[in-house]
C-alpha cells in the first residue's frame, strides 16, 4: 500500500474573510474555492479551508482552529514581518532550527506567531521533518 498525503487542513473561525485574507497576504497562499461555510485556499500543495465556526452536527465535534500549522519560507523575517503587518505578533525571538538527528527530541520551528483568533502558526525556513 502506498503512504496516504496530507492534503487538506481546516481552521474553524468566526471571521473567515478576516482569516482567509490574513493567510492570504502573509503566506501568499492563494483562493481557489468558495464551499458552503468557507474559502478554500492553496500554497499549490495543501489544501487549507477557512471555515466559519458554526452549530454542532449531530456525531461531529465543534471547535475552533487547529492546534498550530506550519509554513515554510524563504525569509522567515520577511514572513514574521508580514504577520506583524497584519496585527499578529512573534511569541518568540527567532533561533535557528537545524534539524539533526531525527531520533533526537527537537524544534523545526524558527518563529512561533500568533495569528487572527489567537492561531498559532511556526514559521520555518528549514522545515519539518518528513514534509517535501
Amino acid at each position: 500500500m502506498s503512504m496516504a498525503q496530507i492534503k487538506h487542513i481546516a481552521i474553524r473561525t468566526h471571521d473567515v474573510e478576516k482569516t482567509a485574507a490574513f493567510y492570504k497576504e502573509a503566506f501568499g497562499l492563494e483562493q481557489v474555492g468558495v464551499g458552503q461555510s468557507g474559502i478554500y485556499l492553496t500554497d499549490g500543495h495543501l489544501n487549507i479551508a477557512i471555515l466559519n465556526f458554526r452549530a454542532v452536527v449531530e456525531g461531529e465535534t465543534m471547535k475552533l482552529g487547529v492546534d498550530h500549522i506550519g509554513f515554510q519560507v524563504d525569509d522567515v523575517d520577511a514572513a514574521v514581518s508580514r504577520i506583524k503587518d497584519l496585527g499578529g505578533k512573534s511569541l518568540n525571538d527567532r533561533h535557528e532550527a537545524a534539524p539533526k538527528d531525527p531520533a533526537q527530541p527537537q524544534s523545526y520551528f524558527e518563529v512561533k506567531c500568533i495569528g487572527p483568533e489567537d492561531q498559532v502558526i511556526d514559521v520555518s525556513n528549514a522545515g519539518w521533518i518528513g514534509a517535501k
